[in-house]
């Protein structure tokens, strides 16, 4: 029997924040009417002059003012979103879609009753490849279900030519469920938010069967990782 958890529904993010407050209480230990006495031979720091101190204080003349300013680069975070040097300018990255890469399907040796799901940037931006993969087997009315144990650290970033997999189980343990031959898949990709951005129907391979004990996997940047449920 699987224990990993499944989900059929939409993918939902939820944010948990805590704060701890430190208080540092300091104090200082006063004689009332005394005054210690310093050192013998320990000489009383001379007096400043107000114009002394002034002049200290002034950059010399005809030296130029120095500014630091943070360098420019594009950083990206587990969200998907892109950081510059500039506070707040930040933009989520577009997802990856039918428009901006293209979708396959393909058989594996290993495990037994796997397929392997391969998503390729073929545009000239980065692209995203968010979440999971909506999948709807023939015409499925529901949303395959998916795993929910294999969700990355962060978000599989590709740039143009690199690519994502998903592992796609087809069936559970033998004899659960009765299993349904499917012809076709479509894949729905989706952005940041788990809506929508397109669906691309793909052709399964030969003699495909499928429970309702299968699962797909979220999005990984490696093949043995996508395999791995």
């Amino acid at each position: 029997m699987r224990t990993n958890r499944i989900r059929t529904t939409a993918l939902a993010a939820t944010a948990l924040v805590a704060a701890l407050s430190l208080t540092a209480c300091g104090g200082e230990d006063r004689a009332m009417g005394t005054r210690s006495a310093g050192s013998a031979g320990t000489a009383a720091p001379a007096a400043t002059s107000t114009d002394d101190q002034a002049r200290t204080d002034a950059p010399e003349a005809g030296a130029p003012e120095t500014q630091t300013v943070p360098a420019e680069g594009k950083r990206v975070g587990g969200d998907g979103r892109p950081r510059s040097g500039k506070p707040g300018a930040a933009a989520p990255i577009p997802a990856c879609t039918p428009k901006n890469s293209t979708v396959k399907v393909s058989k594996v040796s290993r495990p037994i009753n796997h397929l392997l799901l391969t998503v390729t940037n073929t545009g000239s931006k980065d692209c995203a490849a968010y979440h999971a993969p909506y999948l709807r087997f023939d015409d499925a009315q529901a949303v395959y279900p998916i795993l929910d144990d294999s969700k990355p650290q962060a978000v599989v970033l590709l740039s143009p030519g690199e690519k994502a997999y998903a592992g796609i189980a087809l069936l559970g343990e033998p004899g659960e469920d009765k299993p349904v031959r499917s012809d076709n898949l479509g894949v729905i990709m989706v952005d940041r938010n788990s809506e929508p951005k397109g669906e691309a129907t793909l052709k399964l391979p030969a003699k495909t069967y499928t429970d309702s004990r299968g699962f797909v996997t979220y999005w990984q940047s490696d093949i043995e990782t996508a395999l791995m449920f």
